[in-house]
């Protein structure tokens, strides 16, 4: 594991009874970068990210995030791992009878010993960061979808971790939307210095965003591409990857 490095994958196997999804992947992710995951159906995406936060147990190799292997961590070392993160899944998974800043107030009331005031002002900052002051007592079925997502991210970020795994960002949201929900990820990885791990196929979304990226093919069950997106675009001797970041028919859905 590099001294740049926040996250090492190593010889990663993930399979479900019996048949390999994943087949000894490796790769690192970079402290301070934008890093997607991306690929065609079925080629693994959600189920790399879910090994990665500790959701599943690979059937062989190392997780290892700043040098801490959660794939064999057990009890308060786990906990320590997880702390380090936060997580932003598809659907917000934000709590629907919940106003946004009892959303946020949660995982600081679970998890740390501050007093309620301090823990509330926390909150309304995080919401702040995210472009939703005012919106503390709203409940999120009175949001649009980006707002949500907006919401979902600043839960993420209540512990103050310095990486967060977001699971398909602008799944469902309009171009405009989309496009300033990508500016918000850009914002938070600049300012304040944070990485990032996102799985998406939303190409604009990888171009505007993404350092570097991964692609998985279900047919070799691995990496297929690894590099900046342009890059890849451009000058990738492999034709699958060209015709995908090109957006070019024929492709092996």
């Amino acid at each position: 594991m590099g001294e740049t490095s926040i996250i090492h994958v190593e010889d990663l196997t993930a399979a479900y009874e019996g048949q390999v999804i994943l087949n000894e992947i490796s790769f690192d992710v970079h402290r301070g970068e934008v890093f997607v995951i991306l690929g065609g159906s079925g080629s693994g995406k959600s189920t790399l990210l879910k090994h990665m936060i500790g959701l599943y147990k690979p059937a062989r190799g190392k997780i290892l995030i700043e040098g801490a292997d959660i794939t064999v961590a057990e009890r308060q070392q786990r906990m320590e791992i997880l702390r380090k993160f936060g997580v932003m899944y598809q659907s917000g998974a934000l709590f629907g009878s919940m106003t946004l800043l009892e959303n946020l107030q949660l995982p600081l009331e679970e998890f740390t010993d501050l007093p309620p005031e301090a823990i509330r002002m926390i909150a309304l900052m995080k919401l702040k960061r995210v472009g939703l002051a005012g919106f503390e007592q709203h409940l999120p079925s009175a949001l649009s979808g980006g707002m949500q997502k907006r919401a979902a991210i600043a839960r993420a970020m209540a512990l103050d971790p310095h990486l967060l795994f977001l699971d398909e960002p602008s799944a469902g949201l309009d171009p405009i939307t989309s496009a300033e929900l990508d500016e918000l990820i850009i914002t938070l990885a600049r300012s304040l210095k944070m990485t990032f791990v996102i799985v998406s196929h939303e190409l604009a979304s990888i171009f505007a965003i993404a350092d570097r990226v991964i692609m998985l093919d279900k047919n070799v069950r691995g990496i297929v591409a690894m590099g900046k997106p342009r890059e890849l675009r451009d000058r990738s001797d492999n034709p699958w990857v060209r015709q995908f970041f090109a957006r070019q028919a024929s492709l092996d859905a």
